[in-house]
């Protein structure tokens, strides 16, 4: 006989927990000897289980379901699929439970007097009636309460983490355990979709799983109010979106959630006179936002105003002064664009700087350094990513944070971000520049804003033609749109920067123009191929062979595919695993770890698909926290045994449980969108047919060309190319940035 999922029949053991060998406090896992009842043929009486098993304790008595499984390290071992708790009734077996430290404030002698006191009831006084308690000696009625209170909230977590394991992960019903207490099981029952709406990790559709096992209808009024915030929220994190129009957040909502719009749209106006939505105009739309995500962006507008009116301006003879002062201690010569750019970021509370490769940011950029740092002004450079602040402390000489460290990222276990820095703890800096403004979401951005004193200034430098930021909304190209802040756009080519064809072709791109393909030197090619096949065995053999035959093995590590798509002949998920059997092939000296449908190898490139402020890194003997969405690493070492992945990202050593898996993937490819900010000596794209067409576009094209330092290689139809340059059209974010009515 089979089970569902296709494995053996499930063995059943009954026994009591002998001794806990590890046991993981986040994910439940834990590894334990079960001393069975009945022995199993052919296995002693003491058995090794493993499994997630949240809060076991030592005396317990388990009924587990499982099968058995062999590891060279430990040999035979029972997987525990599903389990039932029980606590003994046996007197010597309560006092062996008791004595094992399990229930906080309990010790030895106090085990003693309790189960010699009240027997087989000690539990029921423990959980019951701590004045009975407080009657032993050295138990005071507070210390009686407390103990109480722990044991309940002990066997509460795991009451219900047994009703909601199909559903929730055992961290996930300790979070919830942790803010609900003992009145989570009923606020469940009541209304599960509450699970998704206050708790980070938690979405609709897990909800709405649990939600129908326990027999909400489909048309509750709780589904579809919630179900409306999902949407929004999927359009948000998604589509980038900041607000939807009301008749298609109404249509989208219908269709997802199977009901008429009718009742969609009566939910909205309900959402809404509760303030969990706001509904207004935008230019002509009737847009419904998140209220969270129309006080991002109102508070943006107003605090950029703020800032730009309360400027004080340098005198115009000040500036040509040391305009002129930096050029004769340089040696350089600055275009008129970029005279009036220095001049601009002197005298503007805000300004933005934008412009292509090659026209000379970084150059106007270190001019306001020097003259602001001649006045005595403190200044914070920034940038979105770990990797594009550390470019700008390479091109600047000074150094350059993340935004994230600027403002002191500090994780609270909630969903957003959380900075000690911010409007009760402003940043002392007279200015902030801040680099690679284009990745900037509205909810950075506002954090950002709060943290900047009155008076400050604020230079925002990016390029606005590359794709928009990840997250919601549409910073730097709202504000630019605006006109309602100094920008000054570069537009010359420097003669060194002239040189690159990287550089020239990105122009082209961005101009409409077609690059050129046909050169065979300097530093962009292209390689036609007639088939998707043929493109991806390309990449493989230029990463493989051809680049460290021509350049030295040592190439291999500079190198990044950049795909348009994750899917397709020659998207990332396809790339990945050519490039890891050809660069990380298996190796008995290798150990691997599978992990839902991927296997992660020793050796393997990896990137964080997600912020994690949890994880705690170690550099030269120092420790940090924090991992951030595109940090690109290599697995060093695969710990089984102890559930646990060493990861190395630059100079910075992880440590991964298992549990954590979920937030990497492999790196030997990725995505336009996630190597924005980003550059790499080599750059190498797959130019291919089956690429979904909305994704053929020029910005996207144009930023992938842009990561590139040394080296730009595509690979494929040349139609493809052209296909991309011909197409201009964005997809439209509903943004509404310095727009409200």
């Amino acid at each position: 006989m089979d089970t569902a999922d296709g494995r053996g029949e499930l063995i059943s053991l009954c026994g009591t927990v002998e001794n806990i060998i590890y046991s993981n406090s986040d994910n439940g896992y834990t590894v334990f000897d079960l001393s069975c009842d009945e022995a199993p043929e052919g296995v002693g009486e003491i058995v090794t289980a493993f499994g997630i098993l949240p809060e076991l304790s030592v005396g317990e008595k388990l009924s587990v379901e499982g099968e058995w499984s062999f590891s060279r390290s430990y040999g035979r071992q029972f997987k525990v699929a599903y389990y039932e708790v029980r606590l003994p009734t046996a007197e010597n077996d309560i006092l062996r439970y008791l004595k094992s430290g399990t229930v906080k404030g309990i010790g030895p002698k106090t085990s003693e007097r309790l189960v010699s006191q009240y027997g087989e009831d000690a539990f029921d006084v423990i959980e019951n009636h701590p004045e009975w308690l407080a009657k032993l000696p050295g138990i005071s009625q507070k210390k009686a309460s407390e103990i109480s209170e722990a044991f309940r909230a002990q066997h509460g977590v795991r009451s219900l983490m047994m009703y909601c394991r199909e559903f929730l992960t055992a961290s996930m019903s300790a979070m919830v355990y942790k803010k609900w207490g003992g009145a989570s099981i009923d606020m469940i029952r009541s209304n599960p979709y509450r699970l998704c709406e206050e708790f980070s990790g938690i979405g609709f559709e897990r909800a709405d799983k649990l939600a129908r096992s326990i027999g909400i209808e489909a048309d509750s009024e709780f589904r579809i109010m919630s179900g409306i915030r999902y949407v929004l929220g999927e359009n948000s994190r998604t589509g980038g979106h900041s607000f939807l129009p009301f008749g298609k957040l109404t249509a989208a909502s219908a269709a997802a959630l199977g009901v008429g719009q009718d009742r969609t749209s009566e939910a909205i106006g309900k959402l809404v006179d509760e303030g969990k939505l706001v509904r207004t105009g935008i230019s002509g739309i009737d847009a419904v936002f998140e209220s969270r995500a129309f006080r991002c962006e109102s508070e943006i507008a107003r605090k950029l105003e703020l800032l730009d009116r309360l400027c004080a301006g340098v005198d115009a003879p000040d500036v040509g002064r040391f305009i002129t002062q930096i050029e004769l201690e340089e040696s350089v010569r600055y275009a008129d664009l970029q005279r009036t750019a220095i001049a601009s970021a002197l005298n503007s509370g805000v300004m933005i700087l934008t412009g292509g490769p090659g026209t000379g940011k970084t150059t106007v950029i270190r001019a306001v350094i020097r003259i602001f740092e001649s006045l005595d002004m403190k200044i914070a450079l920034a940038a979105p990513t770990g990797r594009a602040a550390k470019r700008m402390t390479e091109a600047t000489g000074r150094e350059a944070k993340t935004i994230h460290r600027l403002l002191e990222m500090e994780f609270d276990g909630g969903e957003r971000d959380s900075f000690r820095k911010n409007e009760d703890d402003l940043l002392d800096e007279d200015v902030i520049i801040v680099d690679e403004a284009s990745m900037i979401d509205m909810y950075l951005m506002n954090s950002l804003l709060k943290a900047v004193k009155p008076g400050a200034r604020l230079i925002l430098i990016g390029d606005s033609d590359q794709l928009p930021s990840v997250g919601a909304g549409n910073v730097l190209n709202d504000l630019i749109a605006s006109e309602s802040f100094c920008t000054v756009k570069l537009t010359e080519i420097f003669r060194q920067a002239g040189e690159s064809l990287i550089i020239t072709n990105a122009h082209r791109i961005n101009d409409g123009q077609y690059p050129v393909l046909n050169s065979s030197s300097g530093d962009f090619f292209f390689l036609q191929r007639k088939t998707d096949r043929e493109v991806a065995d390309t990449i493989v053999d230029l990463c493989t062979k051809r680049l460290p035959r021509s350049y030295g093995a040592d190439i291999i590590g500079s190198i990044q595919v950049i795909s348009p798509s994750r899917r397709g002949a020659a998207g990332t998920e396809t790339l990945n695993n050519m490039l890891k059997e050809a660069l990380n092939p298996p190796s008995p000296k290798k150990k691997e770890k599978p992990f839902r449908g991927v296997v992660f190898r020793e050796g393997d490139r990896v990137m964080q698909i997600k912020n994690d402020y949890d994880l705690v890194w170690e550099r030269d003997g120092k420790d940090g926290q924090g991992v951030f969405n595109g940090d690109i690493g290599v697995v060093e070492t695969i710990d089984l045994p102890d559930e646990q992945m060493v990861i190395s990202f630059d100079d910075r050593v992880v440590k991964y449980d298992f549990a954590k898996l979920e937030e990497l993937e492999h790196a030997y490819a990725i995505t336009v969108h996630k190597s924005q900010g980003s550059e790499y000596p080599i750059v190498i794209m797959p130019m291919y047919s089956s690429c979904p067409p909305q994704l053929l576009s020029r910005n996207l094209l144009y930023t992938g060309v842009t990561r590139a330092q040394k080296m730009v290689i595509l690979v494929g139809d040349p139609a493809v190319v052209c296909r991309m340059v011909d197409n201009n059209c964005q997809i439209m974010r509903y943004t509404g940035l310095m727009r409200h009515e």
